[in-house]
């Protein structure tokens, strides 16, 4: 499940069904909910920069692994939201917290070896809980899941939108 397709699809799910409760929430506050899946991911950054670079060029310890746990992705989503104008400030808070949410709750699930889930409640504790996981990260099912659901609930809006439209065109033709 840590692919970031799976992820994204996920959050996508998520928005979607919430814009069915939520009429604000139009494509761009979907694609903004799947921008936030993407947030704890940000990790991968060490692939190009190391930790160690950083903390060399700072003076200060570093890691970036601190960016896939609650604190370090609230921060990430505070980032987010401050780049925005601030009439839009609290639907994209609310977003891509939402978003950032779902990929560390998925992540949680995941399988590790020493039977203990990462410390992702940091920096609030860096208690780890045991648990025994649904899948591997290498596992293909979660994203295939993901991609039906995805598919099911954009049919289910383009029904919805069109029933609507339906309703309106009645609505005015009297």
């Amino acid at each position: 499940m840590a692919d970031l397709l799976t992820h994204a699809l996920a959050a996508y799910v998520i928005a979607v069904a919430l814009s069915f409760r939520y009429e604000w929430i139009t494509a761009p506050y979907v694609t903004v909910c799947m921008m936030g899946s993407m947030i704890p991911d940000m990790t991968k950054i060490s692939l190009v920069l190391s930790s160690e670079q950083i903390e060399a060029g700072l003076g200060i310890p570093f890691d970036w692994y601190a960016l896939h746990t609650v604190g370090g992705s609230f921060l990430s989503v505070l980032i987010g939201t401050v780049l925005v104008p601030s009439a839009y400030r609290k639907r994209i808070f609310a977003l891509l917290a939402i978003g950032a949410a779902s990929h560390i709750l998925l992540d949680a699930f995941l399988i590790k070896p020493s039977g203990y889930m990462s410390p992702m409640l940091w920096p609030l504790t860096d208690y780890r809980f045991a648990i025994d996981g649904f899948y591997l990260s290498s596992d293909r099912w979660p994203a295939l899941v993901s991609g039906v659901l995805a598919a099911i609930v954009w049919q289910a809006k383009r029904y919805h939108t069109s029933s609507l439209d339906a309703v309106s065109e009645s609505d005015s033709s009297v």
